[in-house]
């Protein structure tokens, strides 16, 4: 009898041992993990990246060396992607996915972009995977940074800034694209289409400091029929000042106030309103 209480009980010992082995366990990671994605024009630059926490510690000059290759955040590397060439710093960077390494001092920093992506740690680092090294002055932050964090700043339609933060330093590099041959192309095979993007190519046009004499012809074509769009009116009115002709803008403005009073649309009020201010100075 004993020996085979003796054995059920080892049993369902080596039982409870093996399901134990075999759960698993659910623990938050020490340094969270990030994604972010920035269009930029009409692609965008994605990043993934580890975030640890000061936690208490001296980060730059001790935790992070001086001088040193650092994975720049915790565990694997940050991977940055592009949907197109870029231009870093004023280094052409073709699409693809890179790795991006650091080498914090404390006068300068150096911004590195490996080609190999699939790397734990600083820890197989070779130089001779790089793909590009430039350097950037740190900033030192007016307030403690305790999460490491990267993101996209200073957005336009052709260029952004990539900020790197941490303690009480930042870092910054720009990344700018050149999109206007891609567009242009797609506005003029738009443009033999049935339905023609008059008001959205006047827009790129006037905003780019393209041909303003086209971007006059569209946004006319644009205006035809359209007396309910303040809107229109409204940028009809600038395309055309920019053009010279500020006659033609004051009675596109005025059209423009006259319909979005009809509607009570006050942004548009105020908008046209603004370009009869540019008009009268």
């Amino acid at each position: 009898m004993k020996r085979t209480l003796l054995s059920i009980f080892a049993a369902s010992a080596l039982f409870f041992m093996l399901q134990t082995a075999d759960a698993q366990v659910k623990l938050p990671p020490a340094s969270s993990t990030q994604t972010i994605t920035q269009g930029v024009g009409i692609k965008k630059i994605s990043l993934t990246y580890q975030r640890p926490n000061i936690n208490g510690r001296v980060v730059f000059g001790e935790l992070v060396p001086y001088g040193e290759v650092w994975r720049t955040g915790a565990n694997n590397i940050p991977a940055i992607t592009f949907e197109e060439e870029v231009n870093i710093e004023g280094n052409k960077v073709p699409a693809g996915t890179y790795g991006l390494f650091t080498i914090p001092n404390k006068s300068d920093w150096t911004i590195i972009l490996s080609k190999n992506v699939q790397q734990w740690g600083a820890y197989q680092y070779k130089q001779e995977e790089d793909f590009l090294r430039f350097k950037v002055k740190p900033q030192a932050t007016s307030q403690k940074v305790e999460t490491f964090t990267i993101n996209f700043g200073d957005v336009t339609p052709n260029s952004t800034t990539v900020t790197l933060a941490w303690e009480n330093t930042q870092v910054a590099f720009s990344i700018k694209v050149d999109q206007s041959t891609e567009i242009i192309a797609s506005l003029e095979q738009a443009m033999q289409g049935e339905k023609k993007p008059y008001f959205q190519a006047a827009q790129y046009y006037y905003n780019n400091g393209l041909d303003i004499k086209k971007a006059t012809d569209w946004v006319n074509e644009a205006d035809k029929g359209n007396d309910k769009a303040p809107y229109i009116k409204y940028w009809k009115a600038r395309i055309l000042l920019k053009a010279g002709d500020k006659a033609g803008a004051t009675q596109a403005a005025k059209e423009g106030v006259a319909i979005a009073e009809q509607t009570n649309n006050g942004e548009y009020i105020k908008l046209n309103n603004q370009v009869l201010s540019e008009i009268a100075k």
